[in-house]
């Protein structure tokens, strides 16, 4: 049976579970963060840096999540939780399969499902953020809707997770209304518009424009030539490094692998927001 009370914390592994604690630095206004597990210096940082441990920022998202949820709504959550540098950031992935809607083309349909990202650092590098987006069930692609889709907390003096959950119990993002903007994107016909000029606009660099637009036009042969598809792009950007879509990563690690592609989530959010996509909702 699944306990919707450890939804998410149930998936950290016991190298992310460790406490936080601080020990002065030799120098003034620095201290160093201590992995209290391994007694192991992880980062130095400011004198006002105030974190959560990976457990309690967790929990604190998932409790949110799980009011006014139905244990069906909540039942074959799927989670995975990145780590990198050293343990001292994770990014968590929650899809929720049974919070669902239809997104109807012209040539096609397909199912999108909840998902919440959550990432949080404890060395200074990321700071608490929650976004509320998308999977698309169909081609496996994560989506985010845009910038304001997220609430981000830096870990600051004042931090404290009882704020956080407040303020993300005010601005959790409906799933419905976002899942109703995809279906309006997907009624904006882009046939005889310059897709390619437009995607040079947004993305700021003729060689991924280039790549991206041979991108859109495979979203266009399975989903016709609208917004959704130029969204379906992006996301396919931010959702695979491979040869296939043409982004394929350099022989990395793990851990810069991780971060590289949550860099490319924050990137197709911008894109998302921009006047260059947005002037698209104008299009009928």
């Amino acid at each position: 049976m699944l306990d919707t009370n450890r939804l998410i914390t149930s998936h950290l592994t016991d190298d992310l579970m460790f406490n936080v604690a601080y020990e002065k630095t030799r120098v003034q206004g620095k201290k160093y963060v201590i992995d209290t597990s391994r007694d192991k210096a992880i980062a130095v940082v400011g004198n006002s840096f105030n974190c959560a441990s990976h457990y309690e920022l967790l929990k604190t998202v998932e409790d949110v999540i799980a009011k006014g949820r139905t244990p069906f709504e909540l039942s074959d959550a799927k989670v995975k939780i990145n780590k990198a540098r050293d343990n001292a950031v994770i990014i968590a992935d929650v899809t929720l399969p049974n919070v669902n809607a239809k997104v109807i083309t012209d040539l096609m349909s397909t199912t999108i499902c909840e998902r919440i990202i959550i990432t949080h650092g404890v060395d200074g590098t990321m700071s608490n953020q929650v976004w509320f987006g998308a999977i698309d069930s169909w081609c496996s692609n994560g989506q985010v809707i845009g910038e304001h889709d997220k609430l981000r907390k830096k870990n600051t003096r004042l931090f404290t997770t009882t704020i956080l959950g407040n303020e993300l119990e005010e601005s959790r993002q409906n799933f419905y209304e976002n899942s109703s903007k995809l279906n309006g994107w997907s009624k904006i016909k882009l046939d005889g518009v310059d897709v390619s000029e437009i995607i040079k606009n947004i993305v700021k660099s003729d060689r991924k424009a280039e790549k991206m637009t041979s991108l859109y036009y495979n979203e266009v042969a399975n989903r016709g030539a609208n917004v959704f598809s130029l969204y379906s792009a992006f996301t396919n950007y931010s959702s695979y490094a491979d040869e296939i879509n043409g982004f394929s990563l350099k022989n990395m690690g793990n851990d810069t692998e991780n971060i590289s592609m949550w860099n490319r989530e924050l990137e197709v959010s911008k894109w998302i927001s921009s006047n260059e996509f947005k002037k698209l909702e104008l299009v009928a």
